[in-house]
């Protein structure tokens, strides 16, 4: 085909530039030889190098021998100890030895020293660290032929080798052979018929142009390069769990579609955060490095394979944009190419400041990532950022109003007996409406009789219970029954006589079981959410210990983000200071288990538990401030606002507005709670095939349709 030369890639065009030129080259022809049957003795490793004598150097192949010898003589092969070496017939002499079993050059080896002596024995430094330049097309027999400088490079190695091109091919195959190449893809039947009927002399030209302005062969183009950058949806260990990384494939698509120049391609791929004020697509850029293979297989050491990662971003950033295999020197000097050990570490420093993990999460991204909406998805969060801040405003809008009703309100709760209120949204499970606790049992007897009853005590809500250390109740587990990924909120008003025990759990009833609990170890309050002790789980504890012999509230919320971050622990309403003791919540959860008060997890309590509670959510921080507030709604109404502390104040306000605001207030302040949750609620930051349109006009007019 006399257009072949087209869809050349870049580097088969030097290679023919090169074989068009009758010159040697050292890094073409030479240093192959060299580095082949010389570098065991004399290259760049020190410890078998037999001599100071080396040849991946220009230095130490020049150096001057033995009696005024010289290994090379420019110009001169007869005059170049290496030269008589390679041909000399003498076994002791010959060189590469044969007394190591080495076989000598052949021939055509030896023709090739020798010429590039002769032509003056010029050294090159390593073939990438060369700038490419472009050449002349070189001469050839066949004048009329090539119809560009490709054809008459590829005319030239046809001829050096005694080779007639082919005839130029049909019209049917020379468009399905550059549809292919350019595209991956071949002609349609009209795309044929109208090459066919096109008898202008620019036909195949706007053949070419077409496909080259196809989003097809910017795909075509991208293919490789995800190729190189070790392109995956799956993390590639073991049971290749999921991963997102189309938005960074989609880049490269675009890029390529772009014409993006070859310079910028790479500096953002490789440091596009860094730029000054990057922007989104540059930050997703950087994906390139977050190609890697990780690995979320149980038990493996997690510091062994952050290390794995650094290496793997230095080894193939250097053989994609440095053509070194510069992974050869993580353990020792390059033998072959001119890479020492210290500088491997100098390029694996770049990449080891990423804050990423070892063992990764296998249902999705590990950390370090960014949020990243496609262009639609920025639009629609626009709107809904839009509709967040016209909600506030209106909230905001009815503030005075909402004083003035609350003051009217708290003065006839002042004068009523209506009973107490507290936080019910998200409440599934509540110990004070279980009526004589008809919801549990008491278990942890041999056999079910009246001496195993727990005793009842006087508690801050009410009746409390008296656990001896032994026996403790259960309930039906299906309300507690959370994966990793919901939210809840445990809370409970304890008195502990030790300072170990189960306060409550949804756990098996060993100390390293699956399952959620809430504990009091050392004295201080702990929760733990496990899968796995050894590897998988999550546990946190406070920084201090509670006090014995007094009631304590104490609560404890899991936001689901699988983080220790998520975690938050209240004594009495005030946030504690936590101590992370493990963070390694990586894998689902789903346990048929009971709901324990006073056990799990092989612990007993021993002291009195009063108002045990299970949220499905977990409670804000104003929420879990209100709920340990002992005065009833009707006391804090009757005191003075400046006299009423902070969770006093809140605890009035959360009531009145749930239970005694205006609908019109509680209206707007249900639509301002709905647009800040619209987002998640409507996964745009999920994979953006789905079509959700209208969507968020519907989910506001559903939530607010009860207050009208």
């Amino acid at each position: 085909m006399r257009r072949r030369g087209i869809a050349f890639l870049c580097f088969q065009i030097g290679l023919l530039a090169r074989a068009g030129d009758a010159a040697v080259e050292f890094n073409r022809d030479i240093r192959p030889i060299l580095s082949d049957k010389c570098y065991t003795c004399h290259g760049p490793d020190a410890v078998n190098r037999k001599t100071k004598l080396r040849f991946d150097i220009e230095e130490g192949a020049k150096i001057e021998l033995s009696k005024g010898r010289k290994a090379i003589v420019a110009g001169d092969p007869e005059q170049s100890e290496v030269f008589r070496r390679i041909t000399s017939t003498d076994q002791a002499v010959r060189m590469p030895p044969a007394y190591m079993g080495r076989e000598a050059l052949s021939d055509r080896e030896i023709g090739l020293i020798r010429q590039w002596i002769e032509q003056g024995a010029q050294w090159e430094r390593h073939w990438s660290f060369i700038p490419p330049k472009r050449r002349p097309p070189p001469e050839r027999v066949e004048k009329d032929w090539p119809r560009n400088a490709v054809d008459s490079f590829v005319l030239a190695r046809l001829e050096r080798e005694g080779l007639k091109h082919s005839p130029e091919a049909d019209r049917r195959t020379l468009i399905r052979r550059v549809a292919l190449d350019l595209t991956g893809l071949p002609p349609t039947p009209a795309e044929i018929q109208a090459f066919l009927n096109d008898t202008s002399p620019h036909a195949y030209e706007k053949v070419v142009d077409r496909l080259l302005a196809s989003p097809r062969y910017a795909e075509r183009m991208a293919f490789r390069w995800m190729e190189a950058a070790r392109y995956g949806d799956t993390n590639g260990y073991q049971t290749d769990g999921v991963r997102d990384m189309w938005r960074w494939r989609d880049w490269v698509i675009n890029a390529f579609d772009r014409n993006m120049p070859f310079d910028r391609f790479t500096v953002e791929q490789i440091a596009g955060d860094l730029l000054p004020n990057a922007t989104l697509d540059q930050r997703i850029a950087t994906g390139f490095h977050r190609n890697h293979r990780s690995n979320a297989e149980g038990g493996i050491v997690p510091e062994e394979f952050r290390v794995e990662y650094v290496a793997d971003r230095a080894e193939t950033t250097s053989t994609v944009w440095l053509g070194l295999t510069v992974g050869c020197a993580r353990c020792h000097d390059h033998k072959y190419d001119p890479i020492k050990q210290k500088e491997y570490y100098q390029l694996f420093a770049y990449f080891n400041n990423v804050p990423e993990k070892g063992l990764v999460y296998n249902f999705g991204n590990e950390e370090p990532y960014i949020k990243a909406p496609t262009k639609e998805q920025q639009r629609r969060l626009a709107e809904l950022d839009r509709n967040v801040a016209e909600a506030e405003g209106q909230w905001q809008s009815l503030e005075t109003r909402r004083i003035e009703a609350q003051r009217n309100w708290e003065r006839k709760v002042a004068r009523s007996k209506s009973p107490d209120w507290t936080v019910t949204e998200g409440l599934v499970f509540d110990s004070r409406l279980a009526g004589r606790h008809s919801l549990v049992e008491v278990s942890g007897c041999a056999e079910r009789e009246a001496a195993c009853d727990l005793p009842v005590v006087r508690g801050p809500a009410g009746k409390a219970r008296q656990f001896d250390g032994r026996h403790f109740l259960e309930a039906d587990g299906a309300a507690a029954n959370f994966n990793y990924l919901q939210p809840f909120t445990f809370a409970a008003w304890i008195k502990p006589e030790s300072d170990k025990g189960a306060i409550l759990s949804h756990n098996e009833d060993y100390l390293e079981g699956q399952g959620h609990g809430l504990y009091l170890i050392d004295g201080k309050i702990r929760l733990h959410i496990i899968f796995r002790w050894t590897d998988i789980g999550l546990r946190v504890e406070t920084a201090k210990p509670v006090k014995l012999h007094e009631w304590q509230h104490v609560l404890a919320t899991y936001d689901g983000k699988r983080k220790a971050s998520g975690a938050r622990i209240y004594v009495n309403g005030e946030p504690q200071e936590l101590n992370v003791l493990f963070d390694e919540l990586t894998w689902p959860m789903d346990f048929k288990l009971p709901l324990r008060i006073g056990a799990g997890g092989g612990l007993r309590f021993r002291g009195a538990i009063d108002d045990v509670r299970v949220y499905r959510i977990a409670l804000t921080p104003q929420q879990a401030a209100t709920i340990p507030v002992r005065q009833a709604i009707r006391e804090i109404a009757a005191m003075p606002p400046e006299s009423r502390t902070k969770a006093q104040a809140d605890k009035v306000t959360l009531a009145f507005l749930d239970r005694g605001a205006p609908k019109e207030i509680r209206r707007a302040r249900s639509v301002a709670g709905c647009a800040r949750r619209a987002p998640a609620l409507l996964g745009i930051y999920s994979d953006g095939n789905g079509d959700d349109r209208g969507q968020t006009a519907r989910y506001f007019r559903a939530q607010t349709r009860s207050l009208r």
